[in-house]
């Protein structure tokens, strides 16, 4: 698998090209694979590409805006083919979807058609999970109606471990057992605890059980790694730095090394 870093945790320095290009610079030096774009400031997609293709980023995913996936998938999609990018990322469902059943059975409907419209342009859509997806919805969690209702071929999905715990489930289990062959990028970050409080942390820095979850991510048929950190104690980028180290450990352990 390829292994490398989410840039939402490098946000505040993406609002613009010039920020990017010194993220994409960072990326490079710590030795990257891959990288997922994400959070990025209103930035022209030509001088994106451009970039994308002076630092070498192999560039395994997006999260896209629900609304250009609407309004403007042609060329969304093109963008994508443009930066060699495989994976249209969608970061959650509307507001309204989460809590009605008609709004969700409406976002399931209308987001199938899409992921069929990307499949058929030769790229392939992924929904990134956070823990609302398991709370319940009329008796059944949300994720099961997204699960039983999407078609595995065009619909995949871009599992987060910290998330998936904070859903009460064992991110590893969730991973073997319910998304085989329907994830192309899983983000890893990690679970602690100060005092009562639930906290990111660094990979390595918290409870869960990564190892497990590297594995889970092998037996799928996952193809990259990307860490995510929502919220950073220090430096973002030192934290992004130490993370990867400890995620280059697991794969050695795991054998992917």
């Amino acid at each position: 698998m390829k292994l490398g870093g989410q840039l939402y945790t490098l946000r505040d320095y993406t609002k613009d090209l010039n920020g990017i290009e010194k993220v994409f610079q960072y990326c490079q030096e710590e030795g990257f694979e891959t990288i997922q774009i994400s959070g990025f400031g209103p930035v022209d997609p030509v001088e994106l590409e451009k970039l994308v293709h002076k630092y070498e980023m192999d560039v395994c995913c997006t999260h896209s805006p629900w609304e250009r996936m609407q309004d403007d998938l042609p060329a969304l999609i093109e963008e994508h083919k443009r930066m060699n990018c495989p994976v249209i990322g969608l970061g959650a469902m509307p507001n309204e979807a989460r809590s009605d059943i008609h709004q969700l059975f409406l976002f399931v409907k209308k987001s199938r058609e899409i992921a069929e419209t990307i499949k058929k342009a030769g790229l392939q859509f992924a929904y990134h999970n956070h823990n609302f997806e398991f709370q319940l919805l009329e008796g059944r969690l949300i994720m099961d109606y997204l699960l039983q209702n999407t078609d595995p071929e065009t619909y995949h999905f871009i599992p987060d471990t910290y998330w998936l715990q904070m859903g009460g489930l064992n991110p590893a289990d969730f991973i073997r057992y319910h998304l085989h062959n329907r994830v192309d990028v899983c983000h890893f970050k990690d679970f602690a605890v100060v005092g009562m409080t639930p906290v990111f942390a660094e990979v390595g820095e918290g409870n869960l059980n990564l190892f497990d979850c590297f594995k889970a991510c092998q037996e799928v048929g996952c193809s990259s790694i990307v860490i995510e950190q929502d919220v950073c104690p220090r430096d973002p980028f030192d934290c992004l730095h130490y993370s990867y180290r400890n995620l280059i450990q697991l794969a050695v352990a795991a054998g992917d090394r």
